[in-house]
């Protein structure tokens, strides 16, 4: 099979062979009200900087030897760069036992008292728990700051995290959950990745308008993470001069809808990047207008597809993450991957 095919073909039969897929406790699609409190505040530290590590894609699966790299890459990560909260977007695990799965690869995390969240990816829910049984375990975690999932909002994950300094929010990060796959009644033939949906707009909105508010009516500074990247991006990848650095190693594999999403990102003002994972063989960045577009770099092993390597595609197949610095009060932000071995790439001011 190419590429992505065979985690695609899991992905619906997971939706076709069940009826009911294992993910259907977090469907809740209905208008929300709850206050736009954000999930949890974490200060700057005392020299006005915040470090950010994103994992993405490791895949992991408890007792497989394919996974060891996996987890010498996290290890490696966090010991090398010692951040102040970690981001994992999502396809944690990747078979049986999956919460076991789940909970070995982001213990390392919790053994370190960082402080982490998830968005969780289209496979978490695929292995027999339901994605909100994952979502309650990997909650229990020490340092999770993930809350329980929202009335009315769709999927679990849905997050809002305040980045602090002199008692104000100086930047904030929203964590979607971009759930599994979608088939479209009418259209049973046309098989998607899910999209973000209308309650998670309106979530958002709530927030972002709550943000500007308390900063005297100026949009907070702002990054979205999620898992499965928008359909823009197609869009932004055929700009001229739109990449600006890492590899772009594979078509993007978005949702067949428009969610909307970026409309509303466009219109709140706040959020000036789009943090995803979902296609292995990417780690770039990428300009569209006044948005970024961003994937974190591969975290896995040898459970799925993987071909990135320090310079392009090869055989050779280099794990990593990426990393974020804010500094507070500064509208722009750094990024750059760490390879597993500790070798920087693509260090960019944005």
């Amino acid at each position: 099979m190419k590429r992505r095919s065979f985690l695609k073909n899991a992905a619906w039969a997971s939706v076709l062979l069940t009826g009911a897929p294992a993910f259907a406790a977090c469907r809740k699609d209905a208008a929300q009200a709850s206050p736009a409190v954000p999930s949890a505040s974490l200060p700057f530290r005392a020299d006005g900087t915040f470090k950010l590590l994103q994992l993405t894609d490791t895949h992991y699966i408890t007792g497989d030897s394919r996974s060891e790299r996996a987890l010498r890459c996290v290890e490696e990560a966090l010991d090398g760069e010692k951040p102040d909260l970690v981001i994992h977007t999502g396809d944690i695990l990747f078979g049986k036992p999956d919460i076991p799965s789940a909970i070995e690869i982001l213990q390392p995390i919790a053994d370190r008292g960082i402080p982490f969240a998830v968005a969780l990816g289209n496979h978490d829910s695929q292995f027999g728990s339901a994605r909100e049984d994952v979502f309650s375990a990997i909650r229990d975690l020490p340092g999770c700051l993930n809350t329980a999932p929202k009335d009315g909002v769709y999927g679990c994950s849905n997050d809002v995290i305040a980045l602090t300094a002199g008692g104000r929010t100086c930047r904030v990060l929203y964590l979607f959950d971009s759930m599994d796959a979608v088939i479209l009644k009418g259209e049973e033939e046309i098989h998607s990745y899910d999209y973000i949906r209308y309650s998670q707009l309106g979530w958002y909105r709530a927030h972002s308008e709550q943000f500007t508010q308390e900063n005297g009516g100026t949009p907070v500074p702002s990054l979205a993470f999620f898992h499965i990247p928008l359909r823009e991006i197609e869009e932004a990848l055929a700009a001229p001069d739109s990449l600006l650095g890492g590899i772009n190693g594979e078509p993007p594999c978005p949702s067949r809808i428009n969610s909307g999403l970026l409309a509303q990102f466009r219109e709140m003002g706040d959020v000036q990047a789009i943090v995803t994972g979902h296609d292995h063989d990417c780690d770039y960045v990428l300009r569209y207008g006044n948005l970024y577009y961003i994937y974190g770099r591969f975290s896995g092993c040898d459970t799925v597809y993987n071909h990135l390597g320090r310079s392009g595609l090869s055989d050779e197949k280099v794990s990593g993450c990426r990393l974020f610095e804010f500094k507070a009060g500064a509208p722009n932000f750094r990024t750059w991957v760490r390879l597993y071995g500790g070798e920087v790439q693509q260090m960019l001011t944005l």
